[in-house]
């Protein structure tokens, strides 16, 4: 048993460090005007690689979609399709282990489930950024449940990984007992505002209203400047309309930057009071190290936002943005893990 354990926990490793990876390279792909590289799914104009899509160019005069072909573009959606596609099957292999091994109770059979699950709504997801032109809802769902996926895989490993420490928690009582409870109010109410603020960089980002705004602390050298936040939020805007490089007016898009920067500012608080609430009630190391976790990486995705306005968002730092947002995720489940006492598990075989 303590084999299939050890197995268990290397193959959700591996998926979670795969994953992380899965998500940076979307978000390059993304923010790189990559999306449509390969304007078919899931091969790429017809072909497994678009250095076979290339050979076959040279000879055709009709390009797939009206899209001529862009082999840098190209290779970076495929590149980021392969990562996905791996990373899928490692989570197909987690789950079988987690079936076949149920008994051992090694991990939840409904949790290994509910992840396929949800790598298959990524994989349609995928498909649909692709055929549906990009359109903002799609993509958006699609970096949500990408950051969906990574959170779960993050919370297998600290599980195992607690578990497998052995860790326990003491009953405590009085003012000892209030501080952790209301430590763990404050972890969980900084994950929901901050998913909450991860979904709107993600609209910010597929309507492209990241430049909208290109000064601070202002906008446009305005404290407050025109906004159209009735047409910012609408979810749908139909099909057949390509939405590479956003259709939304100025106005629109500059009412969901204020949005996304307002936003940021409720997060930044709640993950503070909750950081600092974790270290004053005193839950033992791991907390503590979670809570300085999300200070820092608190701190690093601040820095980043600011320097990329300051720097006219370049591409590199637009994707560390991404990468800072998946940090400080993780960080923030680590400290929600960290304020809860791992699940028994058997310690026969």
């Amino acid at each position: 048993m303590n084999h299939h354990r050890r197995l268990v926990r290397a193959v959700a490793i591996a998926a979670f460090s795969l994953c992380l990876c899965v998500v940076v390279l979307g978000a390059y792909v993304r923010l790189s005007n990559a999306g449509l590289g390969c304007p078919d799914w899931p091969g790429c104009y017809g072909h497994l690689t678009p250095s076979a899509a290339a050979a076959d160019a040279r000879t055709s005069t009709a390009p797939l979609a009206g899209r001529a072909l862009d082999l840098g573009k190209a290779w970076r959606e495929m590149l980021h399709r392969y990562a996905a596609g791996t990373l899928g099957c490692l989570i197909l292999c987690l789950t079988a282990l987690g079936i076949g091994w149920r008994r051992e109770r090694i991990v939840p059979p409904w949790f290994v489930i509910a992840l396929l699950g949800i790598v298959v709504l990524q994989g349609l997801l995928g498909m649909l950024t692709v055929t549906w032109q990009l359109t903002p809802l799609i993509v958006s769902l699609h970096l949500l449940f990408g950051f969906t996926t990574l959170s779960l895989l993050w919370w297998l490993v600290l599980t195992l990984w607690l578990q497998h420490q052995g860790a326990r928690f003491t009953a405590a009582g009085g003012d000892v007992a209030r501080a952790l409870t209301a430590a763990r109010g404050l972890a969980l109410l900084g994950l929901v505002v901050l998913g909450l603020q991860i979904a709107l960089g993600g609209w910010t980002s597929s309507n492209y209203a990241a430049i909208a705004c290109p000064d601070l602390p202002g906008c446009q050298g305005s404290w407050w400047p025109r906004a159209d936040f009735r047409s910012a939020f609408v979810l749908w805007g139909g099909l057949g309309i390509n939405y590479e490089g956003g259709v939304l007016d100025n106005p629109a898009r500059v009412a969901i930057h204020l949005s996304h920067r307002f936003g940021a500012a409720v997060a930044s608080l709640v993950l503070l009071a909750a950081a600092f609430a974790a270290l004053r009630a005193g839950a033992g190391r791991p907390a503590a190290a979670a809570a300085i976790a999300v200070l820092a990486a608190l701190a690093l995705q601040l820095l980043i936002g600011i320097s990329m306005v300051r720097m006219g968002f370049p591409l590199w730092l637009a994707t560390a943005h991404n990468a800072g947002a998946a940090l400080l995720l993780l960080a923030t489940l680590a400290l929600n893990r960290s304020l809860r006492p791992p699940a028994p598990h058997p310690h026969h075989g």
